[in-house]
């Protein structure tokens, strides 16, 4: 019987033991099944997200022809400031029951940035910031151009707006801003403080420009289809250009249909854009009448909405056309020297374009309102800095006439001149 005792023991515990095994063998980390870890992905920053453009290969007209026209930059808004911080501050037992916010809750809803959605009218002051009205913000954006810091004079805040369109800055930094609604234009001091304002005789003003030597200031009234002249330092009116029509029927020489906007020169000659004429019209530092140019069609080098108008340091006129998307730029005999722009939302294109304005650095600023707001920036290249480009293209040229000779036996030739700015530029793709 004891061997048989035993038998039966030693097979008891060979079983129990396998059993053990199998357990341990589903249980074990490292099981011969064991799932492999999957990779956890290497976090990605916020500035590797970003979409990288090389906007130095965006100019106009396109090489092999010498640049005129580059694109530098745009505005969208104030910056967004983002914070690692998830934690919200700790509330008393108070706040808690009362359900309230604490004061640090209180301050951060106010740090959420303004952005743009209606940009219209803008100006550049001598500190370089650019102002821009927003009409659907209700608001104008002081947008330091180097650093991007951004201050806001607000609607219910620093002042009170209803339609706010244009802006110009004089030589002590005024700021003079147009309300269609409230039938005024608001003058506020370098510090964005109220200074006074002007509604004598106004209807609906829209455009806006300072003559700061002659210390003259011009405003557009699109209703009553005139251009009114006030004494800048007095607001008090001079005198106005046009008259009056019925239904903005008038079409003669010096008469306007709906003007918009208006731009001065270095002479303080005046150029106002009439939008229902589908024309420009010029006149003297007296108003007196001496040109216009333009036609309405749908084509490059016509007007369909003539919004904007600004004349840049060698007295090339700039119009934006809002349904046109574009940027034209004539001579002061209406003849097209360039175009930037095309429909899009890409850089260097324009969805909705509005207002333009040219500074003293020859930067320029057009606004855009479809289907968000922005604000693109290029830089002018005077005619002067284009004869300097030619001028070190040719001399780069010396001693390579065999070169030369071959590639104009090849049928490639000389490069294009553009040195007076003579031909249209490429749209951006």
């Amino acid at each position: 019987m004891f061997p048989v005792y035993r038998t039966s023991q030693h097979v008891c515990r060979t079983v129990t033991a396998l059993i053990a095994i199998l357990v341990l063998s589903v249980l074990s980390p490292v099981s011969l099944h064991a799932k492999k870890k999957k990779p956890v992905p290497a976090k990605t920053t916020k500035e590797e997200l970003k979409v990288q453009v090389d906007t130095s290969k965006l100019v106009w007209p396109e090489p092999p022809s010498l640049p005129r026209i580059r694109y530098t930059s745009y505005f969208a808004g104030m910056k967004l400031e983002y914070t690692t911080e998830d934690k919200k501050p700790k509330q008393s037992w108070m706040d808690r029951l009362a359900g309230g916010q604490t004061q640090d809750e209180k301050l951060s809803s106010k740090k959420f940035p303004y952005q743009m959605l209606g940009p219209y009218g803008m100006a550049v002051d001598s500190k370089n910031r650019l102002y821009v009205a927003d009409q659907k913000v209700g608001a104008v954006f002081v947008f330091n151009t180097e650093t991007r810091d951004t201050e806001l004079i607000r609607n219910g805040f620093e002042a009170h707006f209803a339609m706010i369109n244009a802006i110009a800055v004089d030589d002590d930094d005024r700021v003079f801003i147009s309300d269609g609604k409230l039938a005024k234009v608001l003058v506020f001091d370098a510090n964005h403080k109220i200074a006074g304002q002007i509604n004598e005789g106004l209807v609906d003003p829209l455009g806006l420009a300072i003559d700061t030597e002659r210390r003259l200031l011009y405003v557009v009234d699109t209703k009553q289809d005139v251009v009114f002249v006030y004494d800048a330092d007095s607001l008090k009116p001079l005198r106005k250009i046009g008259k009056p029509g019925k239904n903005h029927t008038l079409t003669g020489p010096g008469e306007f249909s709906l003007p918009t906007n208006i731009a001065l020169d270095q002479d303080g000659n005046v150029y106002v854009t009439d939008s229902l004429n589908f024309r420009v019209e010029i006149f003297d530092a007296e108003g007196n009448f001496l040109s216009q140019f333009g036609q309405h069609c749908d084509a490059i080098g016509c007007f369909e909405r003539p919004k904007g108008i600004a004349v840049d340091s060698d007295g090339h006129i700039w119009v934006v056309d809002s349904n046109l998307a574009l940027v034209e730029i004539f001579n002061r005999d209406g003849e097209l020297l360039a175009y930037i722009g095309g429909p899009g939302r890409s850089l260097g294109r324009f969805n909705a374009p509005m207002g333009i304005a040219i500074d003293k650095n020859n930067r320029v600023f057009v606004s855009e309102q479809y289907p968000w707001g922005r604000v693109q920036q290029f830089r002018y290249i005077t005619d002067a800095e284009s004869a300097t480009m030619k001028a070190d293209r040719e001399k780069a040229g010396v001693g390579k006439q065999q070169d030369a000779q071959k590639d104009k036996s090849q049928g490639q030739g000389n490069p294009k001149d553009t040195s007076r700015l003579s031909s249209p530029a490429p749209q951006a793709q």
